[in-house]
């Protein structure tokens, strides 16, 4: 079996489709968590907090600014001074726990559904009925 037949057996099982179709579907999942965390929790955060409060922003300069440089993250980066950036760590984990809890809720509901009863299989008929059928077939079988 030359590489190539095998490398398209092992593509083609069942698991790797399943793995790349959860890559991909995550990948969108975790975009939306970003926007869910982004546009509507931080700005009712911010709300709160009584002013625009944005997290990315949160940041701690290891060094000496220069003169004129605006105190947000992009700018002291860009002036090249190196950055303690905390804010963005405390808003990547907020989407980390976020994504997290729909995950956990998703596998139990999942698992709610596997652990469904079958439905119950038709009582037995009583013995009575059970003989009385017998009659009436052998009764027809005479006729």
């Amino acid at each position: 079996m030359g590489m190539m037949a095998e490398f398209k057996e092992f593509a083609m099982k069942g698991n790797v489709m399943d793995l790349a179709v959860g890559v991909i579907i995550g990948g969108a999942f975790g975009k939306i968590v970003d926007s869910l965390v982004g546009d509507v929790i931080m700005p009712v955060i911010s709300a709160i907090l009584g002013g625009r409060f944005d997290f990315s922003n949160l940041f701690i300069a290891l060094g000496k600014v220069p003169d004129g440089t605006a105190m947000t993250l992009d700018a002291v980066k860009k002036a090249g001074v190196p950055v303690f950036a905390y804010g963005n760590f405390i808003t990547i984990l907020i989407n980390f726990i976020i994504l997290a809890f729909v995950i956990f809720m998703m596998v139990k509901m999942m698992n709610r559904w596997k652990e469904q009863p079958a439905p119950a299989a038709p009582a037995a008929p009583p013995a009575q009925e059970v003989l009385l059928g017998e009659i009436r077939d052998l009764l027809k079988t005479r006729a």
